[in-house]
């Protein structure tokens, strides 16, 4: 099957890679559930349900015509409308879409909530553009999409590169063109019309909570850890607030630039001004705290800690990092991003008895309250912030304990890549049995 892909799918590296985690968990479950290798649902699953590629016209500040790509590919509708994030980020193209679709759709089926796998985004970098640049090319990549979206059909979310803003000017024209507030066709949307609290927190918190489940199984805490999380985004930020809110210290957080070493603890209310705020470098951080020094050279995963949480991009701790956390006393690694860790990373993390979290279960937070996002748009209703961040943390805990029942289940205790990746197949598949050879 594996061989299949490959041939179908030539050049896009990342899903093969997603493609071939997930094959390396199934077979105690192909041998115990022969029914659903024989009709067909893996190789369902490894062929997008659709796949769109379109042109994005726009007009800069300075009058010229400018055309990027953009692309959704809804992957697998068996729990229900395809559900993932919206990426603008000169890397992406059609296999990164693709891995990341692959991905979401266990990711969903893991969170219980009823919606399917799909992802989308466009190769153009919002990065130096300004507003109107932004609202221009949201409106012309909306202007193709819409036809394809529906809070019944497809909900896009925000992903690298696309925040409330992004999410404003989409929604804005999606209203436009079809004369309705339909507030569940995008999810990520403004607290005014339609937003969920929490849902920026919400990817950095569940991952937190994750780890919290994984720590309470091996009989630990966080008190007392000292924590490394790459990235100074949304999630490691959000992630390093809930992990000291927890009883950790949070010793580092980089940027492209380089990284930010912090013994005393991240000051997180000072990297959100520095990071979020203002869309400064992380050096600013260490130009204004004492504690914290910035280095320019070198890897934020030599330093000393106890858990690590890559939470920037994919593929970003390889082999050799993971060698050196674990010669530094690393006992957990959880990823915040979507695979940042390579498959030879794994490898040494298992063969060191380092707890591995996977990130279609670790980072689930984000999916999971864009469906409660949609929960409460189709109720007319708008909850809390303690009400969302408590359902949310009870995802994530069953999330845990899906992965760790299917992991004692099917012969791989404690594994909770093999635990995610089947108890997330085992749902999708059933559901796709279920509906026929569609």
């Amino acid at each position: 099957m594996y061989d299949t892909v490959l041939h179908r799918n030539p050049g896009e590296s990342e899903f093969h890679q997603a493609v071939l985690e997930v094959f390396y968990s199934l077979g105690a479950v192909a041998d115990r559930h022969p029914d659903l290798v024989g009709s067909g649902v893996i190789e369902r699953l490894c062929e997008p349900e659709r796949q769109i590629i379109f042109r994005v016209p726009w007009t800069d500040d300075h009058g010229k015509v400018q055309i990027n790509r953009g692309f959704r590919v809804e992957y697998n509708s068996a729990l229900g409308p395809y559900k993932g994030g919206l990426r603008f980020h000169p890397t992406v193209y059609l296999g990164i879409v693709k891995f990341l679709g692959f991905e979401q759709i266990f990711k969903n089926a893991l969170t219980g909530m009823p919606i399917g796998g799909g992802k989308g985004g466009s190769d153009f970098d919002p990065k130096g553009k300004s507003d109107l640049e932004i609202m221009r090319f949201c409106q012309s990549f909306m202007t193709e999409l819409y036809r394809h979206l529906g809070e019944h059909t497809d909900v896009p979310a925000g992903d690298s590169g696309v925040g409330s803003r992004e999410i404003g000017f989409l929604f804005g024209q999606y209203k436009r063109i079809t004369n309705r507030f339909e507030a569940g066709v995008l999810t990520g949307k403004g607290l005014d019309y339609g937003g969920s609290m929490v849902r920026m927190e919400a990817t950095g918190f569940g991952l937190v909570y994750f780890v919290r489940e994984m720590l309470a199984a091996a009989g630990r805490t966080f008190d007392g850890k000292r924590v490394i999380v790459s990235g100074s985004g949304n999630v490691a930020i959000h992630a390093a607030q809930k992990a000291q809110e927890l009883g950790a210290t949070v010793i580092a957080a980089s940027d492209s630039g380089g990284y930010i070493h912090d013994p005393e603890g991240l000051d997180v209310r000072l990297l959100k001004d520095v990071k979020l705020d203002r869309g400064a470098r992380i050096k600013e951080y260490a130009d204004a705290r004492s504690s914290a020094t910035f280095h320019a050279d070198g890897s934020v995963w030599s330093l000393e800690a106890d858990i690590a949480l890559p939470c920037a991009t994919q593929n970003e701790l390889d082999e050799d990092a993971a060698a050196e956390l674990v010669r530094n006393g690393i006992m957990l690694v959880a990823e915040g991003a979507n695979m940042p860790c390579t498959p030879d990373a794994i490898k040494t993390l298992g063969e060191n008895d380092v707890l591995f979290g996977p990130g279609k279960a670790a980072n689930a937070g984000g999916v999971a309250t864009s469906a409660l996002e949609m929960q409460q748009n189709a109720s007319r209703d708008s909850w809390s912030f303690a009400q969302t961040d408590a359902r949310l943390d009870e995802i994530m805990s069953g999330i845990h304990t899906s992965c760790a029942e299917a992991a004692e289940a099917y012969g791989a205790p404690g594994d909770y890549v093999a635990g995610a990746n089947i108890a997330g197949f085992l749902r999708v598949a059933r559901a796709m049995s279920a509906q026929g050879n569609v």
